[in-house]
Formats: C-alpha cells, structure tokens, sequence
C-alpha cells in the first residue's frame, strides 16, 4: 500500500530528498499551499526576499557558493516576469536551480483569471526544460528529472509550474530516488596522445581558464599544466569567478573585452590552450577580431555549446576538465622528458617580470598615493578594500568602474573565494552576496557594489539583516551610471549625459541601510578608509559602508 501524501508536502520532501536545504521565495496565493507545508518541514529554511528577481539572484549567489543544486519558489506569471532577469543572468553561469512558481489551478487557469500566464511558455527560453505538472502522480517523476537536469553538465536552471490542485490533492504515491549522472570523464588513450602530440609541437602555447575550473574544481591542475609548459595563464574575457592561482608564476591576470587589446595580448602564441572556456566572448562590436590569425586552438571543458562555438579548434575535446589535466600534465611530462623541464624553467623566469604577482606589486605602490586625492579615488578605494579584507574573506564583485583593479590587487587561492557579475545585467550582487552569506555562514562576505548597481536589488539588504549574516556591503558612491557616461563619451564624444545622474535628489544609501535593519555609515574622507573598513569587517553582522568616491568621467 503506497502512503498517501498531499502534493504540497510530497513536493517539499523531494526537495529535501534531492538535497535542498534551504528554499528561497516570495510568496503569493498562489504559492499558499506549500507556506502550508512548510510546518510540517522544519529541517527545510525558507528564505524569504522581497522580490522575485532578489530570490533568484541569492539562490543563486547561494549555488555559486557552494557548487550545490538549489530551489527557488516565485508568484505566479507577474512573478516569474520579475524573475527573468536573475533568470537570465542564472542560465550565463549555468548555475543548478530548480525553479518554481505557483499556478492557478486546472480549469480555473482556462478561464484567464487574475494573475494568470503560459508559465511554462515564458520560462522556456531561459532553462534547460520547462513543464506544468498535470496529476499528481507525475509529481516526483518530474522533480527527480528536474533535479538530474539541472546538475548534469552543462549545468542550469529548470522550471516547474504547480498548479494549485495538484498541491492541494492527495494521493498514494511512490517518491522514488535521486539521480546525478556523474560526467567526470577523461580523454581516451588516442585522443590523450594526440592532445599531448600537439600541445609539445607549439613553441609558445598560451593558456585561458574560465568557469569549467570552478565547476570541476581544478585550480591546482590548472596551474600544474602551465608550469610544466611554462606558458603564460590568462582568465577568460569575462572573469566572474576564481579561474586560475593569481600567484602561480604563470598567471599574467584577466584579458580584458576589448578586441584590439586582446588580439595584440595574443599574437605572440602559436598555440591556444582553452579550458572550460568560452575564451573570448566579447561585449561590444568592433571591426577587429580578438584572435590572431594563424593562432590554432586545442579545447577541453564538459559545455559543448562552447567547443569551438566562434572558431575552429584543431582538437574539441568534451571531457571534464580536471580529470583530463590529471593524465594530461603526466602524460606531457613523460614525453617532453628533461628538454620540457629546461624549456619551462627558462620561460617560467622570463615571465617573472610582468606576471600578476609582479604587475601587483607596481600597482599597490602606484594606488597607495593616491590617499589624499578629493573625492576618493575610486582605484585607493579598492586597494583599501582589499587590504581590510579578512584573510578566508569571500569577494562578491559588482563594483563596475569603482572596483576596476580588484582582480589585479587580490588572488584567488580557492575556486569559491570570489565571484563577480558575468552576464552584464547590473543588480545581481548585493542579493548574490547573501546567497553567498548562506552558504558559508563561517567565513566572512563582503560585497563590493555600484551605487547604480545596488539601487536594482537594494530592498535585498533586509533579508542579510534578517538572517544576521556576517555581510558587509560597500558601495562606492558615484551619484550616477558612470560605465554609461565613460561609454557615451568614449563611443560618440558626447559629454551631455541625459538620465545617468543621481543627484537631484541624491540617494541616501547609509539612511536606506538603516531602515532596511543593517549598521550604517558613509564615508567621505580617503583618511578614514582603512580603520573605517578593518573594523566593520572584524564585526559579526551585517553593515553597509557608503563610500563618496570621484565620479569624474
């Protein structure tokens, strides 16, 4: 005899069975049954936020965290159109997210009432698969499938619509069990020898590391395969996360999205060694293009849309990333012999005088005169930042123009050590960074934000304060979009800056973090930065630092 359960608590308990611990949300009517539930779940933490778009972005500031499959739970169509944004930016990062929102009930949703829409037509182009549940009966099938979808590489979000019936009804069913596809697999022996082959015939091979290295957790491989080859080591164009050791001697620090830069950092190679990167993915259109010609590609990483997606690669290789740098630094060893070992010395010095670490070191001595310069240096601000910063402190990076050398200033020495916005819909850090909070309640998080930026999530404070995270929010203060008026200026001359200002009236942001629940306080003198920033980052809870910077263009 199966157990009879209703589909609002059978639904919770797949959740948890699946390994959801916490369920982030923002209830409405129709999300009514499973806040019923919810009593009857108390090893299940629902965080509340105080809009869809927030609970989106801190479930997934919670996944990018901590490598974990999380659920999030919206209103009905008014709802899920809030959420597309964090949406969209969750599908960039491939993050795995069973998403939910509540739905009218059956033949009640054909009568078009209040509220109503095709939920799974208006997900559908962001997640990797979208359905409405029609009996009951189908309940676990489809949370086994959503939660094994969403986990298996490429990883990303999906989305289930409940209608309230099937919540609400009662029936004996079977939950069946989890699955995760384990898709940790390594080049064959042909295609490891060829890989191998290729890589020791280039005379100055360059590597770029992207969010594959995260995901699979292969720093230190990583960086073993740049030094046994002794090759320069860049981040991707887009760097959001911790994708390789800034003090490995090879790392020479992120390339940036400028075609013409780019394609002059690359022309010295012969050789592009892409790992778990979409290498070169650029943001606005120029006539130059960022790969030298002549310059061939060998890739590896598990997101197959990305091999070979904008040019050729001579080897395409869809295997996880760290189990093939665990036979390929081996294998590369074993037949590059002594004369390999000498090459990479020899480069491995030669590189030492513009690598990261060297480069960081010119550029600590350049900012730090920077401290008496009214308004703040924006660039002394960071340095500031970085040196207050505790040292097992996680990074949450939407600074924008205001945190510009951030990434040139302080390493990465653990895969969830630092994340930054990827897909460029402004708003996702300060909510990302009480994901963050959640998911690594014993290290302290300090969120490095726009003034722009944080005005698209700002209410998303009251729940850091609610959960007395140990957050610390800095916002540099601008009065305005300065990326925007850099662009404007940059791109068409134009120094008439229409609808990019703050400053009549200007925003409070220590007044707004007061009424939101958090510890405030501005900062206008660059004198007060480094005790100001020690001391709130030494302190548990949750504080917002307001920082006047120069907002000069």
């Amino acid at each position: 005899m199966k157990n009879r359960i209703t589909g609002r608590s059978a639904f919770l308990a797949l959740l948890k069975d699946e390994g959801i611990t916490h369920l982030f949300g923002n209830p409405g009517t129709t999300e009514l049954p499973i806040m019923h539930a919810l009593k009857d779940h108390p090893d299940l933490t629902y965080v509340m936020a105080m809009q869809e778009s927030l609970v989106v972005a801190i479930a997934d500031g919670y996944s990018r965290a901590s490598g974990r499959l999380v659920a999030c739970n919206v209103h009905v169509a008014p709802g899920l159109g809030n959420a597309m944004g964090s949406l969209y930016n969750a599908q960039f990062t491939g993050t795995p997210m069973i998403l939910t929102a509540g739905q009218q009930e059956q033949g009640h949703g054909l009568m078009e009432p209040l509220l109503y829409g095709p939920l799974v037509r208006m997900a559908e182009p962001l997640v990797k698969w979208a359905v409405e549940v029609t009996r009951l009966e189908d309940l676990p099938r489809i949370v086994r499938r959503a939660a094994k979808i969403a986990t298996t590489p490429p990883t990303g979000p999906v989305f289930i619509s409940l209608p309230g019936d099937i919540l609400n009804s009662e029936a004996g069913i079977e939950l069946g069990r989890s699955t995760r596809v384990d898709t940790r697999v390594k080049p064959s022996d042909e295609v490891l020898q060829a890989l191998v082959s290729r890589i020791l015939k280039a005379e100055r091979p360059v590597i770029i590391a992207g969010d594959e290295i995260v995901k699979s957790d292969a720093l230190q491989e990583a960086a073993s395969l740049a030094e046994t080859l002794g090759c320069p080591a860049f981040q991707q164009s887009v760097p959001y996360g911790a994708h390789f050791l800034s003090e490995s001697p090879c790392f020479m620090g992120a390339l940036s999205r400028s075609q013409p830069q780019v394609r002059d950092v690359l022309a010295p190679y012969d050789l592009l060694i892409a790992l778990g990167a979409d290498p070169l993915r650029m943001s606005v259109h120029s006539e130059t293009d960022p790969l030298p010609e002549g310059l061939s590609i060998v890739q590896v990483g598990l997101v197959e849309w990305d091999l070979a997606k904008n040019y050729g690669a001579e080897i395409a290789l869809k295997a996880d990333v760290r189990e093939t740098l665990r036979v390929l630094v081996p294998a590369l060893k074993a037949k590059g012999g002594v004369a390999l070992e000498a090459r990479a010395k020899k480069e491995i010095a030669a590189l030492s005088a513009n690598n990261w670490s060297s480069r960081r070191v010119a550029l600590i001595e350049q900012l730090a005169k920077r401290g008496d310069r009214a308004p703040i240096d924006p660039d002394y601000l960071t340095l500031q930042v970085v040196e207050a910063l505790p040292e097992n402190a996680i990074v949450v990076d939407e600074g924008l123009t205001s945190s510009r050398p951030l990434l040139s200033l302080r390493p990465h020495r653990d895969r969830y050590g630092y994340h930054a916005l990827a897909s460029g819909g402004i708003g996702w850090g300060l909510p990302a960074s009480v994901g963050v909070s959640i998911a690594n309640p014993d290290r302290p998080v300090v969120c490095f934000s726009g003034d722009g930026s944080a005005m698209y999530s700002i209410q998303s404070l009251w729940t850091a304060a609610h959960h007395k995270l140990p957050l610390n929010v800095v916002i540099a203060n601008n009065g305005g979009y300065r990326i925007i008026k850099q662009r404007l200026l940059a791109f068409h001359g134009d120094d008439h800056y229409v609808g990019m200002d703050f400053a009549d009236p200007p925003v409070d942001f220590t007044g707004l973090a007061k009424s939101l629940g958090l510890e405030a306080m501005r900062i206008t003198e660059p004198k007060d930065l480094k005790a100001t920033l020690a001391s709130a980052f030494r302190r548990p809870g949750a504080k917002l630092i307001e920082v006047m910077v120069d907002g000069t263009v």
